[in-house]
């Protein structure tokens, strides 16, 4: 088990667990002794349907997502129980450097999106008794989360609103993540992942940063120096200020565990591939939101899949900072867009059913 410094306490605030005790996952290990990390907001009403789950996305924890929550927005914790949980490999929850020996390192287990969110079903049924989601919403590979949510679980899902992500990865997006995986492994110091810490592999976590900057933002991002969103004075800056201490603190196996799962996040695996019929199960209402300059999950991707799902409706946020625009870095031109959306979503009426 390696320290790691960056996944603490005092830099993502307090946090539960959950043991789920030995799970299995898709591939066919086990993670012995399971942890989620989660947080909630607000209060579980009597009838336990006001509950809202929000998975987190690739390098993020739950502490990005609590920016998503107040009094004043739609995520409203005076109004709804909120659980952010934590995905397997983020550095919270069980993780390659938080194992120990034989799991832990380079040997933590192949875990996929379904692996997350059948762990995450544990968690709010067993731990809190709760068989209603009033929504299930997250950004990114919490999209992705969202959407195996829908399908998975559709009785108990009752809306969703999957923020720039897909249901089913593209060939593309596979192969530009495979760049974010080799920008790790090919430090001379990667030793197959099995380093001593973090900082060994530092290089390749700047080339992997690097990538992010190129791809996670737009083209008029650049064009316009909207850099300057982030606080600071020059291009060079935004990459050495931001990007490279965003992930040259992380952990190198996680963030790889969580790429390969990103790689193969797709809902039509339940279908024998065939993503119509997985997308067909949805029963909850659906608010597809991609980012307009996103070049990960463009919205002609997230609309196609949007025409797939029967109760659903095509949302557009507008960010000139791409992907990255999930950060909400343009401040309330962003958070405003958000809380529209979701403000009319919540507002949807549902058809109660039982489904214990």
């Amino acid at each position: 088990m390696i320290k790691s410094e960056y996944y603490t306490q005092e830099n993502h605030g307090p946090y539960e667990i959950y043991n789920l005790g030995d799970f299995n996952l898709e591939e066919g290990d086990v993670i012995t002794n399971c942890k989620l990390a989660y947080v909630t907001f607000g209060e579980l009403n009597e009838v336990k349907d006001n509950a809202i789950l929000i998975p987190t996305w690739f390098s993020g924890t739950s502490k990005n997502m609590e920016t998503y929550i107040g009094s004043e927005r739609a995520l409203n914790p005076e109004k709804y129980f909120i659980i952010i949980v934590n995905q397997l490999g983020n550095g919270l929850s069980s993780s390659p450097h938080n194992m120990p020996a034989p799991l832990n390192m380079a040997n933590f287990p192949k875990v996929r999106i379904s692996d997350d969110v059948r762990a995450q079903h544990k968690l709010v049924t067993e731990k809190f008794g709760i068989y209603e989601l009033a929504l299930v919403v997250g950004g990114s590979m919490g999209a992705q989360q969202t959407y195996e949510w829908a399908v998975r679980y559709p009785d108990m899902v009752k809306r969703a609103a999957p923020i720039a992500g897909t249901a089913k990865n593209t060939p593309h997006d596979f192969l530009y993540t495979q760049t974010l995986i080799e920008a790790i492994t090919s430090d001379p110091k990667w030793n197959g992942g099995n380093y001593q810490s973090c900082t060994e592999v530092r290089d390749g976590l700047k080339r992997h940063a690097k990538l992010w900057s190129v791809m996670g933002m737009s083209t008029e991002f650049y064009k316009q120096e909207a850099w300057r969103l982030f606080n600071v004075n020059s291009l060079d800056e935004f990459i050495s200020g931001f990007f490279e201490p965003l992930f040259c603190e992380m952990d190198p196996n996680a963030l790889i565990c969580k790429a390969w799962k990103w790689q193969r996040g797709d809902v039509s695996r339940m279908t024998g591939g065939d993503l119509k019929e997985a997308l067909g199960r949805i029963k909850a209402k659906v608010f597809v939101m991609p980012i307009d300059t996103d070049m990960f999950f463009p919205p002609r991707d997230c609309e196609d899949e949007h025409k797939l799902i029967p109760n659903s409706e095509f949302r557009v946020i507008k960010s000139i900072c791409g992907h990255i625009g999930l950060f909400g870095a343009e401040g309330t031109d962003y958070s405003d867009q958000i809380d529209k959306h979701l403000s009319e979503l919540l507002a949807m009426p549902v058809i109660a059913e039982e489904v214990r």
